[in-house]
């Protein structure tokens, strides 16, 4: 792409007068002769001014329609607030950049619903069968899908980086001296169970790789619920009753934590003293909780925006598919027993 530096080199006159020609800057004084000079070399190098781009940019976004598909419920959101903050972010980028959501789709998709031929992009998040997504909406290089689990190569896709979120969680614990440890985890999918089958998490299949490597793998360790606060209740009262009380527990969200951190209590047992908690998410309330919940941070606010990011690269006619892994921090904090 030429530059100002190259018109200006090309015409025999400074960068600065260039740029003042190119902006119709009218109080210059420069000859007729020259300003045309400058005006025919930028046409002939095929120079476009960064505000130029600009203009047509902000045309594209202003006529995008975009849809949007999430595998949760309100009531899923409300209580596990993972993907309302996804969510969050998709809507939050959208609206700084002016582009219109056109159509919101909300849990399993129905085999009679209308085609989406007619929107410019789609954005999918969580776990929803990318078959079904594409009978809806054919154009695969206009889909971005958001923590999916199996999301296709020829589509762009943004995903957490959970193995290395398993490895600091472990790591942190195997420090700590803890070898037996539990795990309290979901379906990746919850509402589509029923239709198409228990998928698994990427959690618990790393989580069992790793501890298997260090050879602290027990399966009897191993306990799976809903995403609920509830279901973290109910499945740490099911691991203490059938005689397991390991160590260390990592539970796979922090709505389940919540939960657990209530029967541990509930049971008279000290957290961290008889059993470590390490939740998932880092919620806000994950730092006020009785004692201050070690967590997984996720930054699932930059994963929507990311999504909208690449929706507007392929607009633009980007044609190869991206891959984002977004990282995590571990936030190291009293239920663990160090700070």
């Amino acid at each position: 792409m030429a530059t100002i530096k190259q018109i200006a080199s090309e015409a025999g006159v400074s960068s600065a007068t260039v740029s003042r020609v190119l902006n119709n800057d009218l109080s210059l004084s420069v000859s007729e002769e020259t300003r045309s000079r400058i005006f025919n070399i930028a046409e002939q190098l095929q120079y476009k001014p960064s505000r130029l781009k600009r203009m047509k940019q902000d045309k594209l976004l202003s006529t995008l329609k975009i849809g949007l598909v999430m595998w949760s419920t309100l009531e899923d959101e409300h209580s596990d607030p993972y993907f309302s903050a996804i969510r969050r972010g998709i809507e939050t980028h959208c609206e700084e950049l002016g582009i219109a959501i056109d159509k919101v789709i909300r849990g399993a998709l129905k085999s009679d619903m209308t085609p989406l031929n007619e929107l410019d992009g789609l954005i999918v998040v969580g776990s929803v069968d990318d078959q079904e997504v594409n009978r809806l909406y054919p154009h695969r290089d206009k889909i971005i899908f958001v923590n999916h689990d199996l999301a296709p190569d020829d589509c762009d896709s943004v995903e957490l980086n959970f193995g290395q979120a398993m490895k600091e969680v472990l790591r942190h614990l195997h420090e700590l001296g803890h070898t037996e440890i539990g795990f309290i985890g979901g379906s990746s999918n919850p509402v589509m169970q029923q239709e198409q089958g228990y998928q698994e998490d990427p959690r618990t299949r790393i989580f069992a790789e790793l501890q298997q490597k260090r050879g602290f793998y027990n399966p009897e360790l191993m306990y799976l619920t809903d995403w609920s606060s509830n279901g973290g209740y109910e499945t740490m009262l099911r691991m203490l009753d059938a005689g397991h009380k390991p160590s260390a527990c990592f539970v796979a969200s922090d709505p389940m934590a919540v939960g657990a951190l209530r029967a541990l209590h509930e049971r008279g047992l000290q957290v961290p003293e008889d059993i470590a908690i390490i939740g998932f998410d880092d919620i806000e309330v994950s730092a006020f909780l009785t004692p201050p919940l070690t967590t997984v941070r996720v930054h699932t606010e930059l994963m929507g925006r990311t999504a909208v990011q690449l929706l507007l690269e392929r607009a633009e006619g980007r044609e190869v598919a991206s891959h984002i892994t977004i990282n995590t921090k571990l936030i190291v904090r009293e239920s663990c027993g160090s700070k």
